[in-house]
């Protein structure tokens, strides 16, 4: 971590934040707080107390494995077990007297582990993408889809909106299916100084890569389903109009784009299991439903699939369920769907999973460090498999392509312009390290 603001010197030539080292105090406090209070109220039981929730921690997690990868009966069980365990762990302590002692120092610990984070955020810098003035617009034109989202375009008036702001609206209104890469290339031909997208992130995706070939500023207006794009953008997906706001005050942003087997994708690329699911036509009505009908076959089926990529230096071989992602997920999201806090890092992240048994599966609350997850950055990702065609999910749409399936990144290829102000910019956190922490709390350093 880099220092954020210039201060007391710390330790290896740091400095210190203002307030860093009360955070760094007031979290070790907190910690010495949670022990004294077992130690003085629970004694000698403070280690049945531990046990006890240590086990039903690790029963609730295998318990969830079980859900995911049986059928029927079993998975009922199983569901029940993933209730009851901490329904049990409780009872335990209220049958010692030490449920109030559990509580207060689980929440001494919660404390701590903020006040923690707290102090190391505060002597880092949060890296954010780097902005510029954009051009000023005389022809911009947005596609929108009024299908895409249940109606978002119709909703929040995203039509009526854009002209009103000066830009031309295309609506994707049928009949049938419209090629919107020939059609945003025709605009682009036709004068457009800008192209933008009311839609999901699958159709952002193919207008994006146009906009990037002909170096024309892009415009992400989150009107679909998910838009996990623009919600690493900083976008406010509540209200796809406040993207609209980029076109009288807005700054460009310089961002990658992906490419898997001649496809572009703004966010990931899913193989195996998941990219399976993504194949049914239930899928995109039920997502849920459908991932928990289909997922005990295709864990099975999977464990020995013949899936094999290599990632830069890093093999993965036989992984269940693949994703490479247009710049890595944060270190601490293990299922790799969560947030990016940049998009212009020039790499793929790409993240491997081997789950074949409960204890895997317990295993997986280490994180990055479980055995049955492996990670790796690399510029490009090559998936090959025992077949001549695999199933994929490209930004969440199902398609099969031939292998192998060549996945690369095109670094700072897309010029986004966003809204000067972003509710929701992501900044990523420090993982907590409690030896920098001890280090910040001591009252004499050197």
């Amino acid at each position: 971590m880099e220092p954020l603001i210039p201060g007391r010197p710390g330790p290896a030539g740091r400095t210190d934040a203002p307030g860093q080292r009360l955070l760094a105090r007031a979290s070790l406090a907190a910690a010495a707080a949670a022990v004294l209070v077992l130690g003085v109220f629970a004694g000698l039981r403070t280690f049945a107390l531990l046990g006890a929730g240590l086990l039903g921690l690790v029963v609730t997690v295998v318990a969830v494995w079980w859900v995911l990868s049986r059928r029927g009966l079993p998975r009922f069980l199983a569901a029940l077990l993933a209730l009851a365990a901490p329904v049990w762990v409780l009872v335990e302590f209220g049958r010692a007297r030490l449920l109030w002692v559990a509580l207060v120092s689980g929440a001494l610990l919660v404390l701590s582990a903020g006040a923690g984070r707290a102090a190391l955020a505060r002597g880092s810098v949060a890296p954010t993408m780097p902005e510029t003035a954009p051009p000023v617009f005389r022809r911009p034109v947005l596609i929108m889809n009024p299908r895409s989202g249940g109606g978002k375009v119709e909703q929040f008036h995203l039509a009526d909106r854009a002209r009103e702001l000066g830009a031309d609206v295309v609506l994707l209104e049928g009949p049938g299916e419209t090629d919107v890469t020939k059609l945003a290339h025709a605009c682009a031909a036709e004068g457009a100084d800008l192209l933008g997208v009311a839609g999901g992130d699958g159709t952002q995706a193919l207008v994006a890569e146009v906009a990037a070939d002909h170096d024309l500023p892009f415009l992400v207006i989150p009107a679909g389903t998910r838009n996990h794009f623009a919600l690493d953008l900083g976008l406010d997906r509540d209200d796809p109009s406040t993207a609209l706001d980029a076109l009288r005050d807005g700054v460009e942003l310089r961002v990658d784009l992906g490419r898997a087997g001649g496809r572009p994708f703004v966010n990931n690329v899913s193989f195996g299991a998941y990219a399976e699911v993504v194949q049914s036509p239930a899928y995109r009505d039920d997502k849920t439903r459908t991932t928990l009908r289909l997922l005990p076959d295709l864990l099975e089926r999977h464990r020995d699939a013949g899936l094999t990529a290599r990632a830069g230096d890093q093999e993965f071989t036989d992984p269940q369920a693949l994703l490479v992602s247009n710049n890595p997920y944060a270190a601490d999201d293990i299922a790799g769907l969560g947030r990016r806090s940049r998009i212009d890092g020039g790499v793929l992240g790409c993240i491997g999973v081997r789950v074949t048994s409960a204890a895997q599966a317990a295993g997986l609350l280490r994180g990055s460090r479980s055995t049955g997850l492996t990670r790796a950055t690399a510029v490009s990702v090559v998936v090959d498999a025992g077949q001549e065609r695999i199933p994929v999910g490209v930004d969440g749409e199902a398609m099969r392509l031939p292998v192998p399936v060549r996945c690369e990144v095109r670094p700072g290829a897309l010029r986004v312009l966003v809204p000067r102000r972003r509710p929701g910019t992501y900044r990523e956190r420090p993982r907590l390290d409690w030896r920098q922490v001890l280090l910040l709390g001591l009252p004499f350093r050197h």
